[in-house]
């Protein structure tokens, strides 16, 4: 299916799973899971919170699919949800740190890397030191396809901010990557 085709269908399931239709709600869940779950992977930094919170927020999808206005809107809403529980889980993770820090006699360094960012090529190894507010515009923008507007739903800020957010982890990128401003220019 091309990209088209494909939004096309969601809204079909959107629609469908609005009225009730359990089966498309299933059908809607099985192609969303993954984009969901790479969503707060990148969001968290860790697989298995990533999955987590994936699967807690279909609960939500659930409960709230039937009060979406448009089912064209659904992948904002649905990514809206996990970026709100990814919030959640940083939030949660750094008050659990705090208190382990605070109760350890000496300071532990730990060092968590998911299996995809140690075996990850130079462009997942610059993505991955992008700051999560950037790295999340960069991926939903390339990766989803995603408009600015859809993205500014999604994360839940302004569409100024994500067209900052892309900018900076734009320049970021080219600066890893050693491209400069002016090699850039002479090819516009």
């Amino acid at each position: 299916m091309t990209a088209d085709q494909d939004r096309i269908y969601d809204d079909y399931l959107a629609a469908a799973a609005r009225a009730g239709d359990a089966a498309a709600f299933d059908t809607l869940a099985r192609r969303w899971q993954s984009k969901l779950v790479g969503h707060a992977w990148r969001l968290t930094g860790d697989a298995e919170a990533a999955r987590d919170i994936a699967q807690d927020a279909w609960s939500s999808i659930a409960r709230g699919i039937r009060r979406l206005d448009d089912s064209a809107a659904f992948p904002a809403f649905a990514f809206r949800i996990v970026t709100r529980r990814a919030a959640d889980h940083i939030r949660a993770r750094r008050r659990s740190r705090a208190l382990e820090t605070a109760m350890a006699v000496e300071p532990v360094l730990t060092a968590e890397l998911s299996d995809a960012s140690a075996s990850a090529g130079a462009l997942q190894k610059a993505l991955a030191a992008l700051p999560p507010d950037q790295r999340a515009a960069i991926a939903l923008f390339y990766l989803e396809d995603f408009s600015v507007a859809e993205i500014a739903t999604a994360l839940e800020i302004p569409a100024g901010t994500v067209k900052t957010r892309l900018m900076a982890a734009r320049e970021k990128l080219k600066a890893a990557f050693g491209v400069e401003k002016e090699k850039i220019d002479e090819q516009a």
